[in-house]
């Protein structure tokens, strides 16, 4: 005989959700709207870890780092009103870059919802157009439908972020689950696109007809699983690969075929080979304006075949003589299997010789390159050095970086090098500062047999500077490679280029009469944490030595040159002729 089902409380529901689901990491803060939850979290502790950040918007970075090094859905809590709002630019974020996260909101008992209650929001509201989809739960019967569409909706298609609202009360009520698998009411949501054969065949048609092709590569390559049919796909028609700033790591930078970033700040002979080229293979991509500049004037020269998975992107920004609405890692496998089975659909790779030859030109002549300094460590450097000591020991396969947002954002996609997916990822379409910390910190939760390295300016560490703690008490040994420059860099170089110099509230220190303000060092001391700050060149290998090696979370303090400015670059609305390069 069996026993009578049990009743559960929402709270438990929707934690036996997340298990069912497969979550093995939360990153919640507590508030009074989300306390059962929390409760119920302590039931469940031998099934999933509950990491306490020290700020929301920490939190919802580090579920995003934990979904963007492992292509899982990361899951954040937070309670209603200001505990809410804290996810807004996290939310904000993964939209624009394509994370798949679940956020799950506390929220004011279900009778004083909209009577300006106590830390009440309308979440929902606040966040329907940041949101690949929203709920407000209703009925304590429907979380296991909405937390199983939760998670179809955010890791299918092209992924994003869902928010799961839900009132204190439905969490606190008990009822009998009948069913923790039941199906759901997602009418008119199709994710499974794939290319048709007829498509793919007009894509190789155009790359017959070609003589000057580049594929420009994205982050949907990284999302998809793409990456190793890229590879295999640029080495049977000889085609050269661009990639964008998420799309880094998703073909190897080794590679003869590398031609590194392209946009604002890619490499010059990426940049003079998009404006040559005849045909753009264009993967996984969305226009970017970082990347088009005058989006008339972007691939001007050639016809342009697009795949990617969103619909709404297709014909957005450039209209494609080849649109495919599609997954891209099925497209790349199709065409891939196609070309073994009849080399004919291609030319043969010697065919672009003589454009491959050209690009060498450029790259020969055009180097990405800085002018290095003995009496100061230039930030270039260092990021140059970290890699190259990562490389000879061995572990850039074992080595994640991220970043927060500025000028070492983009000199950590120019001198640190990836030659495989999920090693890389950063804030690129919102560039919310504050993003490297907390996204370091999930991704080593997720992958704790790695070494997990912040990049960071002094502007965007300080932004969620609070999360050492949470890197100290959850014994996450996250490293910090800070950039000290005083300023908030990207502003000021922009001030100098365009602004005739004048600074406009972009000096972050005490005083050109005081020390390096604030002591980082000292902050890192009082989370326990590790630390050394140099400025001198000459200690700069044995402290990067120092801070890999170190067994819990260091932070490594370089005071660096303000003046240095990331080049090349083309300014914003303009054209590869307008390229900034000295």
């Amino acid at each position: 005989m069996s026993k009578p089902a049990v009743p559960q409380s929402g709270a438990d529901i929707l934690v036996q959700c997340l298990v069912n689901h497969g979550v093995d990491v939360i990153f919640a803060y507590p508030g009074g709207a989300s306390m059962p939850l929390h409760q119920a979290l302590t039931r469940f502790g031998k099934q999933l870890r509950t990491i306490l950040p020290r700020h929301e918007q920490g939190g919802g970075f580090m579920a995003e780092g934990f979904a963007r090094s492992t292509g899982r859905v990361g899951v954040c809590m937070a309670t209603s009103g200001p505990g809410a709002t804290n996810f807004v630019t996290c939310l904000a974020d993964a939209k624009m870059d394509s994370v798949p996260l679940i956020a799950i909101t506390g929220q004011v008992g279900s009778h004083v919802i909209g009577t300006d209650a106590f830390q009440e929001t309308p979440i929902v509201e606040v966040c329907r157009a940041i949101t690949k989809h929203h709920y407000l739960v209703q009925k304590t019967e429907d979380i296991p439908r909405v937390m199983k569409e939760a998670f179809y909706l955010a890791s299918t298609g092209r992924p994003g972020p869902i928010i799961v609202d839900i009132p204190k009360d439905l969490q606190t009520r008990s009822i009998v689950v009948a069913d923790y698998d039941p199906p759901m009411n997602l009418p008119g949501y199709k994710p499974d696109r794939l290319a048709t054969r007829q498509q793919l065949e007009s894509l190789l048609a155009l790359v017959r007809q070609s003589k000057r092709p580049i594929i420009y590569a994205g982050g949907g390559i990284i999302q998809s699983g793409a990456a190793p049919y890229l590879k295999a796909f640029a080495e049977k028609t000889g085609i050269p690969v661009a990639l964008t700033v998420h799309g880094l790591g998703g073909f190897p930078s080794n590679h003869f075929l590398c031609l590194q970033m392209l946009g604002m700040h890619g490499t010059v002979y990426a940049n003079y080979a998009i404006n040559e080229a005849d045909l753009l293979l264009a993967f996984g991509v969305r226009f970017d304006d970082r990347v088009t500049g005058k989006v008339s004037e972007f691939a001007k020269h050639g016809k342009i075949a697009h795949i990617d998975i969103d619909p709404s992107e297709i014909n957005k920004i450039k209209v494609a003589a080849v649109p495919i609405v599609g997954d891209v890692c099925h497209a790349l496998k199709a065409m891939v299997e196609m070309i073994a089975k009849d080399q004919a659909l291609v030319p043969k790779s010697s065919a672009f010789a003589d454009w491959v030859r050209q690009i060498e030109e450029w790259r020969s002549a055009e180097p990405i390159k800085f002018t290095d300094r003995d009496d100061a460590i230039v930030p270039q450097h260092a990021i140059q050095r970290l890699w190259e000591i990562i490389k000879g020991r061995g572990q850039l396969d074992e080595t994640i970086v991220t970043t927060g947002v500025g000028q070492h954002q983009m000199w950590a996609a120019q001198y640190f090098h990836f030659n495989s997916p999920r090693h890389w990822f950063t804030s690129g379409g919102l560039g919310a500062m504050g993003f490297g910390l907390p996204g370091a910190i999930g991704a080593q939760a997720a992958n704790p047999l790695k070494t997990c390295i912040d990049i960071d300016g002094d502007g965007s560490f300080l932004m969620n500077i609070q999360e050492l703690a949470t890197a100290y008490c959850e014994k996450l040994p996250v490293k910090v490679l800070l950039l000290n420059n005083q300023h908030l860099g990207m502003v000021v170089q922009w001030e100098d280029r365009f602004f005739e110099g004048n600074r406009g509230h972009t000096y972050l220190g005490a005083g050109f009469d005081h020390e390096p303000y604030p002591d980082f060092l000292a902050i890192a001391k009082g989370f326990k944490c590790q630390g050394r700050s140099i400025t001198r060149k000459e200690d700069l290998d044995e402290s990067l030595e120092e801070m890999l090696d170190s067994k819990g979370p260091y932070v490594l303090d370089v005071l660096v040159p303000y003046q240095e400015h990331v080049l090349p670059m083309i300014p914003g609305g303009m054209t590869v002729r307008d390229i900034i390069k000295a």
